[in-house]
């Protein structure tokens, strides 16, 4: 949303965040402990929320770096996340059949699909 940074998820288990600017990489976030498949930010342009392979969705502050949780519940890899337009809420799907929506808040799954 700042339209400074580019996010990209990786077979490495890392989130990158680059510089649009100049190209650079600013940091890598590690954490999942198998390959990152998504990756998308908040609307406000203060969080990232990453899917990976592990079955996991985590959520990292952009300014820092630093992971704020993770949230567990799928039972297969995680495809796809996304954020509700207003950004209080995180979708996730996974191989697991199921679509689920979390509070980005307090993590806490709202629904499963």
């Amino acid at each position: 949303p700042d339209g400074k940074h580019i996010l990209s998820s990786s077979y490495d288990w890392s989130v990158r965040v680059w510089s649009l600017e100049t190209g650079q990489q600013i940091r890598r976030l590690g954490g999942h402990t198998s390959v990152v498949s998504s990756v998308c930010v908040t609307p406000d342009g203060k969080h990232i929320v990453s899917g990976s392979y592990d079955e996991s969705v985590r959520v990292w502050s952009l300014e820092t770096g630093q992971q704020i949780r993770q949230l567990n519940g799928h039972t297969d890899w995680v495809r796809n996340v996304c954020m509700t337009p207003d950004g209080q809420h995180i979708l996730s799907s996974s191989s697991d059949a199921s679509v689920r929506v979390w509070s980005l808040d307090t993590g806490q799954q709202i629904r499963q699909l």
